[in-house]
């Protein structure tokens, strides 16, 4: 059987060669509380667009300042941040790879000076901060926050944005049962849990017409929480506002005891792609090309979104070629070494 893992992909008019993508991976090298793209990030990224893969997506991006994992994190929250992103994004281009950037505020899981942000003030364990209680004041702002962000990433040049809705970070905080307590229109039943994903995506499709995702964490491993069944619902919603694909990951949101184990998130991916109807994104410890094109081939997602395997090698794509006896075009400055 032919590979599918190389075949194209389209989403509205932005095409993938193939179906692999890096998974965004924060990468903590920007100059303290600058939020600004250094050298390390150009030879990072075009290192993975050199390698062949379809699709780069940029580490979580901080919206607003607060909303940093860590204070050398990359940021979003302000126009002096486009220029760096641009050069990123063109040097990625020339290599024939598409682009794009994730968008996220940590919510609870921040660690940074100053007030951090949540849906209820419970902390995440007793190693962070105890969050503050968001205002329906602080929700707006934030909703802002992200449409803002998105007018930069346009301006920067990507193709894709994705919205960082898992990992226990803010979005997440807000659909799961476990972070939000809330009684307001923002608490209670899953649509209201799901309001301010609903206005976050809302405001960004005022501004962006390209492919939009949102990363999602489809199992809480916790009682009480949520799991892909619950996450059907939420994401036919999500493909109802404008939502072109999930990136189906899992856990964080709270501590809790997760039995890893090679492609154990797949199974999440296939009940939403085919539950809500929606292309999916497969992530968590794939790690061989046979695995990931059994993957495509079987429909249980879309695409591959790899981490660590890119990190231990920038040229998987051409590894994976090679195994699954599929001819890649080379780089032309790389065609007498590969």
């Amino acid at each position: 059987m032919a590979t599918k893992l190389f075949t194209s992909y389209t989403l509205k008019d932005v095409t993938l060669k193939n179906r692999i993508v890096m998974s965004p991976m924060c990468m903590y090298s920007s100059h303290e509380k600058d939020g600004k793209v250094q050298n390390f990030h150009k030879t990072h990224y075009t290192s993975r667009a050199i390698g062949g893969a379809g699709l780069l997506i940029v580490e979580a991006t901080a919206v607003t300042p607060q909303g940093r994992i860590s204070d050398r994190d990359l940021g979003i929250w302000d126009d002096e941040h486009i220029a760096g992103l641009r050069e990123l994004v063109s040097l990625m281009k020339e290599e024939d790879t598409k682009t794009g950037i994730q968008l996220a505020h940590a919510g609870r899981k921040a660690v940074v000076d100053g007030d951090i942000l949540a849906p209820s003030p419970i902390a995440f364990d007793e190693t962070y901060k105890q969050p503050k209680e968001m205002s329906v004041e602080d929700i707006k702002e934030t909703v802002e926050a992200f449409r803002q962000g998105a007018i930069r990433a346009k301006q920067a040049g990507f193709d894709i944005i994705e919205l960082h809705g898992a990992h226990g970070y803010l979005l997440n905080e807000f659909l799961s049962p476990i972070t939000n307590k809330r009684t307001d229109e923002y608490g209670g039943s899953a649509e209201n849990r799901y309001r301010f994903l609903k206005e976050t995506i809302t405001a960004v499709k005022e501004v962006w017409e390209g492919p939009l995702f949102v990363r999602i964490s489809a199992n809480d491993y916790l009682e009480g929480g949520m799991d892909p069944e619950q996450y059907i619902e939420l994401t036919r919603w999500m493909k109802q506002d404008g939502v072109d694909l999930i990136d189906v990951s899992s856990g964080a949101v709270a501590p809790a005891r997760i039995k890893a184990f090679p492609g154990y998130q797949v199974p999440f991916s296939d009940t939403i792609k085919h539950g809500a109807d929606i292309p999916t994104g497969a992530v968590g410890l794939i790690l061989s090309p046979a695995q990931a094109d059994e993957i495509i081939q079987n429909d249980r997602a879309d695409l591959i979104l790899l981490g660590r395997e890119l990190l231990r090698d920038p040229y998987w794509p051409r590894t994976a070629a090679k195994e699954l006896n599929y001819e890649i075009t080379a780089p032309k400055q790389y065609e007498r070494g590969w």
